[in-house]
């Protein structure tokens, strides 16, 4: 039903990628402190950091995506005051190369232990920044801070590919669930309605029933009266309902949906009186689908009329479980009139998939004709699950395969270890892993996502269902006690406490009308020109 239990595990760099005026110098020449913070025997050598007219300065790997921040204790240092330490965080040794989203200065002093961050990070740089200075630091390594989470769900099949993302998809969505479920460790680390709908259907599959589905989802209503949009995004209030629906299915918690009715009473209200004569939704607030869809206010109207005919569905069939017929009633009498209006010529695959899930679309057609042709363009990892759901309707098992190969599996290629929240699987095009510098004359896979170093929790497993004889091996629940931890085999953990702040639902960065248009600023294009 939920843990409370939480790893703070300590991890050690797994190597050495850049450096300049360090030298890497054994432990044990000065004593070491006798504190909690120590470090155990055979860590990371010691770093000596040796400002001597250039500025001496390290990155450090810690081998896959982690959520936490960086432990260091100072060994030695210039005598006469503390000595200024950058610390730059990064998902890509390019982000820890340049301007990190979370860096910080620290002024250190030796014979004490440092614990910094709470961030999503890989890669670490130190940089020594004062002149005629040395520091050495020792014990260096990394916090990782999750939840003591039982898989209760496994997959295993013949391709080994299809294994790894499975595992990343879990991994990603593991990560995420911190004091909320949030859309991502390290940028936003806020409760967004749309990112939680394929991770909650991966929480479902994965690890079941977990009380931090429930308080996120109850955050968000308790900060959007059911007239508004929750996030200010119209299709996030359905997307709400749909996540619900789900649950519902999924853990049969009546208890938990008895405490929605009053708000899913004035929400589905309100949606049913933004359908007009003709059958169309008028849906107002940011209309939002997803950053594939930008710009395209046909595909957007389209992915709206099939989502809110799926939000409606999903009221009548929750209604008439909670003894309200005539609401049940009412919410298929809006369906109806909505199936009115057909939106027609859309070639989004989000938007298309979507049609296809509500029945307005064909699905066989649909695949072949569209979502089976060039799949992976025009796909975001957030759109990929709605997309697995309608090539699946169409039969086409062998055609979600591929894509999971080639579109989330290509993250893997560049060296993710979690998925990202947006990709083009033309960036890799004469790119270089994301654990690597980048050298002259190759793309910056970094630099041309730009939004993409950000966990969104795709979840691949819809597509696989009823190919238990062929590809999946569903496990018993202690089946899979081998990763239970994010760390794989690099030491046992032992609980500890989050001290995580709350995430707000409001004025996130990078998201928003006013965040678009900030984001079209930097891009040198119009606000409405695509994303």
């Amino acid at each position: 039903m939920g843990s409370d239990r939480w790893i703070s595990e300590s991890l050690r760099p797994t190597r050495l990628v850049w450096e300049t005026g360090v030298v890497l110098s054994p432990l044990g020449n000065d004593r070491p402190s006798t504190g909690a913070s120590d470090a155990p025997t055979g860590s990371f050598p010691g770093l000596l950091l040796s400002h001597d007219g250039s500025p001496p300065g390290v990155v450090l790997d810690f081998g896959r995506e982690l959520h936490g921040g960086v432990a260091f204790r100072v060994g030695t240092a210039s005598p006469g005051g503390p000595v200024r330490v950058r610390i730059r965080f990064g998902e890509s040794v390019t982000e820890a190369m340049g301007q990190a989203l979370c860096q910080q200065v620290c002024s250190v002093e030796p014979g004490r232990t440092y614990e910094l961050g709470a961030t999503g990070f890989r890669f670490v740089r130190f940089d020594l920044l004062d002149d005629a200075t040395f520091a050495r630091l020792d014990h260096v390594r990394a916090l990782l801070v999750c939840r003591d989470l039982e898989f209760k769900g496994a997959f295993r099949c013949s391709d080994e590919r299809l294994n790894r993302i499975w595992q990343a998809g879990a991994d990603t969505v593991r990560l995420c669930l911190q004091s909320h479920l949030w859309d991502g460790v390290k940028r936003d680390r806020q409760v967004w309605v749309a990112d939680m709908h394929p991770a909650v259907m991966a929480v479902n599959a994965v690890f079941g029933e977990l009380a931090v589905v429930r308080e996120s989802l109850d955050l968000v209503r308790d900060e959007t009266p059911p007239t508004q949009w929750m996030n200010g995004i119209s299709a996030y209030s359905i997307w709400w309902i749909l996540i619900h629906r789900g649950w519902y299915l999924h853990h049969g918690d009546r208890a938990f949906l008895e405490r929605q009715r009053g708000y899913l009473r004035g929400l589905l209200d309100h949606l049913t009186s933004r359908i007009d004569g003709e059958g169309r939704e008028c849906l107002d607030g940011w209309r939002f689908l997803d950053w594939g869809s930008c710009g395209d206010d046909a595909a957007i109207h389209a992915g709206m009329q099939a989502l809110l005919v799926l939000g409606l569905e999903a009221g009548a069939e929750l209604f008439e479980d909670m003894g309200e017929p005539d609401r049940a009633m009412g919410c298929r009498e809006a369906v109806a009139r909505l199936r009115r209006h057909v939106p027609a010529g859309v070639t989004g695959k989000h938007a298309l998939a979507l049609l296809v899930l509500a029945g307005f679309a064909d699905a066989r057609v649909s695949n072949r004709e569209i979502l089976g042709r060039d799949p992976c363009r025009g796909l975001t990892p957030f759109s990929g699950y709605s997309v697995l759901q309608a090539r699946a309707q169409a039969g086409d098992i062998e055609g979600c395969l591929e894509l999971l190969r080639r579109y989330w599996g290509a993250m893997l290629d560049l060296g993710a270890t979690t998925f990202w929240e947006d990709f083009d699987p033309a960036w890799a095009e004469g790119a270089v892993s994301i654990d690597r510098l980048v050298p002259e004359g190759y793309r910056d896979v970094h630099a041309d996502g730009g939004r993409f170093f950000h966990q969104a929790g795709p979840q691949p497993l819809p597509c696989l269902v009823g190919r238990a004889d062929r590809v999946a091996e569903r496990q018993r629940p202690g089946d899979h006690a081998g990763r239970n931890r994010v760390s794989g085999d690099s030491g046992r953990a032992t609980p500890g406490r989050s001290g995580l702040g709350r995430g707000k639902l409001s004025h996130a960065p990078g998201r928003g009308p006013g965040a678009t248009r900030e984001r079209c600023r930097r891009e040198g294009r119009e606000p409405g020109t695509g994303d």
